[in-house]
């Protein structure tokens, strides 16, 4: 007799046969991170930006506003000396710079950080851009000389004359520089660039710089659009010096060649006081016509040639804007 042990787990006939799974508990689900999308950030950043922007703007023309007034009580009835025009852009300055430092104080930012740290006035920066302004200037002007449409004529000043409007207006022009270049590419470039970033920043402030030389007499679309162009490459310059020095330097000095020393329209305006008694000949495309040089077509290469230049010896970046 054989010994069989059955085992009673199997299934025995006509029995199905059930498989037991063991199935692994599912993981936990992933902690819930609420992040914003990245369009609604960028566009709250462009928001501040602008907002913080305008109200710059606004503290900026209640200051200019007061100016004005102070300005038309004080030299009313006053046929007044030149240096009322210095003490007109001393207040423009000011109507500057007074609301950006209010701005730093609200943004808990150094005001050296918006283009002008007073560690680097008048050092090397300054000086150097002062000689590129009237070399580049010398190259236009040559130039125009070159094709007969400028002749430098007779000296219009004698003696102490040369001297004192020379540094008066050098004076003037330094205020200036520091005036447009702190209003356009001060505070303004540095709060838009946190939204829009440098070089939007640049193109959108150059274009408004070029249109607010609209309200200069004599001005021409050429001249317009050579303001906006001149100004995209001090962009440019603050971007590679990292600040504004080397621009206020360039700006100083070319406006000091045109206005007195080349005794040109500036701009569409001449002023009291110039050096020579210059004259242009030929078609306005060429000489600017009422604008002076800069409505000139040929300051276009100049403004080229500047930027090729100035790329090639200032390649790195430091503006930390």
């Amino acid at each position: 007799m054989s010994g069989t042990i059955m085992d009673t787990n199997l299934p025995q006939p006509g029995e199905p046969v059930v498989q037991e799974r063991l199935e692994a508990a599912p993981p936990p689900p992933p902690p819930v991170v609420i992040t914003p999308p990245a369009a609604e950030s960028r566009l709250r950043r462009i928001g501040m930006a602008f907002l913080f922007w305008l109200i710059y703007l606004l503290m900026f023309g209640i200051c200019l506003t007061l100016l004005a007034v102070f300005m038309h009580f004080a030299h009313r009835g006053r046929g007044g000396p030149v240096w009322w025009g210095v003490v007109a852009q001393i207040g423009a300055v000011l109507s500057a710079i007074i609301p950006a430092l209010v701005m730093a104080r609200i943004e808990k930012r150094p005001f050296g950080e918006f283009g002008l740290p007073a560690k680097n006035a008048f050092r090397r920066n300054f000086w150097v851009g002062t000689v590129w302004g009237i070399v580049s200037l010398s190259i236009l002007m040559l130039a125009l000389r070159g094709a007969g449409a400028f002749e430098f004529g007779t000296v219009a000043l004698h003696g102490i004359q040369i001297l004192k409007f020379a540094a008066y207006y050098a004076v003037f022009f330094l205020l200036t520089g520091f005036f447009e270049e702190f209003l356009v590419r001060g505070y303004s470039q540095w709060v838009l660039s946190r939204g829009l970033t440098f070089w939007p920043a640049a193109a959108l402030l150059s274009a408004a710089f070029g249109a607010l030389h609209g309200a200069n007499p004599g001005e021409s679309k050429y001249g317009l659009f050579a303001a906006a162009m001149i100004g995209f490459f001090f962009c440019l310059t603050l971007r590679r010096t990292g600040d504004l020095w080397w621009a206020v330097g360039f700006h100083m000095s070319w406006d000091w060649g045109e206005s007195y020393f080349y005794s040109v329209p500036d701009s569409g305006g001449m002023i009291t006081g110039h050096l020579l008694n210059s004259s242009f000949h030929g078609p306005d495309w060429l000489t600017g016509g009422s604008v002076g040089p800069e409505g000139s077509l040929l300051v276009f290469a100049v403004i080229v040639g500047l930027w090729v230049v100035f790329d090639r010896l200032y390649p790195d970046v430091k503006y930390a804007g």
